[in-house]
């Protein structure tokens, strides 16, 4: 849940609240792919669909959607609920973004096969 320190002067989430926030999702599925370490490489595609205010309860929805040897590309949604007194749901934001798996000494390495 975003606070008030999250707040642009308008009164909107900073967009860069909600990337941080998308990012931490999307690394989820992408280190669990990869059995290890992940680093963000690109964000491909990054759409934000409607402002999101202070109070509102965020979540973040995000699954691998594609697998290459170093790299795992994520799709991750974001919705937000509103207005506890009479509840909506509503798609905020969608992104896709690539992570490379890394080694202990941070150089890429091969993600191995599926279980």
């Amino acid at each position: 849940m975003p606070m008030p320190a999250d707040l642009n002067a308008y009164g909107d989430v900073f967009g860069g609240w909600i990337m941080a926030q998308v990012d931490i999702a999307g690394a989820i599925p992408a280190m669990r792919r990869a059995r290890g370490r992940v680093a963000t490489v690109a964000v491909n595609s990054f759409m934000f669909k409607q402002p999101v205010s202070v109070g509102d309860l965020v979540s973040f929805y995000a699954r691998v959607g594609s697998v290459g040897r170093t790299s795992v590309s994520v799709d991750v949604e974001v919705f937000a609920q509103r207005h506890p007194e009479n509840p909506i749901t509503v798609k905020v934001t969608e992104a896709r973004l690539t992570y490379v798996a890394v080694g202990a000494d941070g150089t890429k390495r091969e993600i191995p096969p599926a279980a």
